[in-house]
């Protein structure tokens, strides 16, 4: 970031995405997008790097179009990272109160904050966030914010998240070979959650599906709290492979008749309808059931919403999340994808899109874009802070976002993403 210009890097399975935003021209909230670019990402499979030159490339194909859009030159991003391997665990710190008159200060917090990420991490994970539910001075417990109060002692309860070592180490090496330097690293859904969520909602208690290519990753959010993350192996991609198979038909072709002809739900007027395969691939010849269509790709999407419904029954939250599921991502543009996962998992089901942008908003206000959106509002955080807003006064707590370099990072960045 440089001169109040973000650039944000969203490494998909399916698609590498750039976007390049104004944070000096936020009006009312609103965010100006000034380039974007997207290209397919060779070299990625389900969140990982697996061809570090075909990855790179990508990379710079996808930053280049952002580029000449936007007559900017970039040097660094905000980098999403996802797949598989992350996990979540809780923790603490405690400190003494480092003043004589035993007011907390910004670096009292820094401290307590480096104590709760002094845990004993495998060897083959790297912390990327630790954020913080709550502090503790001495007797008084529930703080959001700490600084200026009076005490001896400071606790911090926290909740870290990690992810594989070598994910980490293969993207930043992907990234330094496209000559763009990682500004920091943000898990995947918590990224597509700072654009799509509200702080009511937050705090009702939701959870955050998004539906990538080949993996989906959720985020539940309770009591403005992160209580929980995860990553299951099967996205939207899946589905092609599905139709392809049950129509033997190629890839490109299958993909079309998802795009034209998919919906997560049958109606009458698909049960009477067929589809020429031929006006789709002139190669491809007679006639299919549409209903054969939307029956592989129900069969698919209840297997991947029962996935997550799975993972929300194991944190004991099935059915009980007043606010919610909120989707993202390519997979969600499927017709009638909310409705399914309504019958499914039994809550209230909204598509959640970026809002509040400028600029070349119709290039981006498309769910699938959540995550790199959310990227660029993340990193405004940090620049207001820097800019004089002191976010402590919001009373809410953010992430330490400890990226490639898992070091803490500016104090008021930790404000503002989760607590009440």
């Amino acid at each position: 970031m440089r001169d109040n210009i973000i650039t944000s890097i969203d490494l998909g399975s399916s698609l590498v995405r750039c976007v390049i935003a104004d944070a000096s021209s936020e009006v009312d909230g609103q965010i100006r997008i000034l380039g974007v670019g997207a290209v397919e990402s060779d070299g990625m499979r389900r969140g990982a790097v697996v061809d570090i030159v075909d990855a790179a490339e990508a990379i710079s194909v996808a930053v280049e179009k952002a580029e000449m859009m936007s007559n900017v030159q970039v040097k660094s991003a905000i980098v999403s990272i996802g797949g598989a391997g992350l996990t979540i665990e809780s923790t603490k710190g405690v400190v003494a109160i480092g003043r004589a008159d035993g007011e907390v200060t910004e670096d009292d917090v820094t401290r307590v904050i480096n104590a709760a990420q002094s845990i004993v991490v495998p060897a083959n994970k790297e912390i990327i966030h630790v954020i913080p539910r709550s502090f503790r001075l001495d007797d008084q417990k529930d703080i959001n914010d700490p600084i200026g109060l009076q005490g001896v002692r400071l606790e911090v309860d926290a909740v870290v998240v990690e992810a594989p070592g070598n994910h980490v180490k293969n993207l930043t090496h992907a990234m330094e070979r496209a000559d763009i330097t990682v500004e920091d690293f943000i898990i995947e859904p918590l990224a597509a959650a700072e654009s799509v969520l509200t702080k009511k909602q937050k705090e009702l208690g939701v959870v955050l599906v998004n539906l990538g290519a080949s993996t989906t990753s959720l985020a539940v959010f309770e009591e403005g709290e992160l209580v929980y993350t995860a990553i299951v192996p099967i996205g939207s991609d899946f589905i092609t492979n599905d139709i392809a198979i049950g129509l033997r038909t190629s890839i490109d072709t299958a993909e079309r008749v998802k795009f034209e002809y998919g919906s997560a739900i049958l109606d009458q007027a698909s049960q009477r309808s067929k589809i020429d395969l031929s006006q789709i691939d002139p190669r491809e010849d007679g006639e299919i059931p549409h209903s054969h269509v939307i029956e592989i790709i129900e069969a698919r999407l209840e297997e991947i919403f029962e996935l997550v419904q799975k993972e929300l029954r194991s944190i004991g939250k099935d059915q009980l999340l007043p606010a919610g599921a909120i989707l993202t991502g390519g997979g969600v543009n499927l017709p009638r994808v909310a409705e399914f996962a309504k019958r499914k998992l039994r809550l209230p089901v909204q598509i959640g899109r970026p809002e509040n942008l400028l600029g070349v908003m119709d290039k981006v206000d498309d769910s699938s874009y959540a995550t790199v959106v959310g990227l660029i509002l993340w990193a405004m955080d940090d620049i207001h802070y820097s800019g004089g807003r002191n976010k402590f006064t919001s009373g809410i707590l953010g992430a330490v976002s400890g990226g490639a370099k898992s070091s803490v990072k500016n104090v008021g960045s930790w404000l503002g993403k989760f607590l009440p």
